[in-house]
């Protein structure tokens, strides 16, 4: 196994979040509570797996976890708030909902990297690269990458010009060409630097 249970002796919630750097999509977060035994020798950080382990991970996580749920930040919050606050936002949009399935709340948050506001009096640790050292924050970045990339398939189907059901909305050479090309949807983030100065059309 590549990660490893964070010894504690408390209720630990993973958290992490997926699509902080795309141009387009929201940002979707992971919330994981998982068994004290839980391990699988394919579980790590989200982006090291490919597209269908990560699935296959999916599966596994939401049927063996104890509890597991997402949050959402969209667009319109992305460009009003920024992409950090933004994220957090989604990660306690994902904690909320996590704790409303749960008998007694989580006593500590794992959260990936290292920044983050405290929700409401749970004590909370920031590691950086967690989700490729901790099985719970590694579950929270599947269960959030997983989300987010279905959600991205089925906008593609609308938007098929810009390749979406590939590209997931990051800032690809073909994502970037489409945009000077086409202009943009309301599902791309106004607040990002959308286009290189290559891509600009001369005056």
């Amino acid at each position: 196994m590549y990660v490893k249970q964070y010894k504690s002796k408390h209720i630990i919630c993973g958290c992490d979040e997926a699509g902080r750097g795309a141009l387009a999509g929201p940002v979707i977060a992971g919330a994981v509570v998982l068994p004290k035994n839980f391990s699988h020798n394919n579980l790590n950080d989200s982006k090291k797996l490919s597209e269908k382990s990560r699935n296959d991970m999916a599966d596994f996580i939401k049927n063996k976890s104890l509890f597991w749920s997402i949050g959402i930040a969209n667009v319109a919050k992305i460009d009003k708030m920024n992409i950090l606050n933004a994220s957090i936002y989604a990660m306690h949009d994902a904690i909320n909902n996590i704790i409303t399935k749960m008998n007694h709340p989580p006593e500590l948050l794992l959260i990936d990297g290292n920044r983050f506001k405290t929700y409401k009096n749970i004590k909370h640790q920031c590691i950086i690269k967690g989700d490729a050292k901790y099985c719970s924050i590694s579950a929270a970045s599947i269960i959030a990458k997983t989300y987010r990339d279905q959600l991205m398939i089925k906008l593609d189907q609308k938007h098929p010009h810009y390749n979406w059901k590939k590209n997931k909305g990051y800032p690809t050479k073909e994502h970037r060409k489409q945009i000077c090309k086409l202009g943009t949807t309301k599902h791309h983030r106004t607040s990002f630097k959308l286009l290189e100065t290559q891509y600009t059309l001369p005056l």
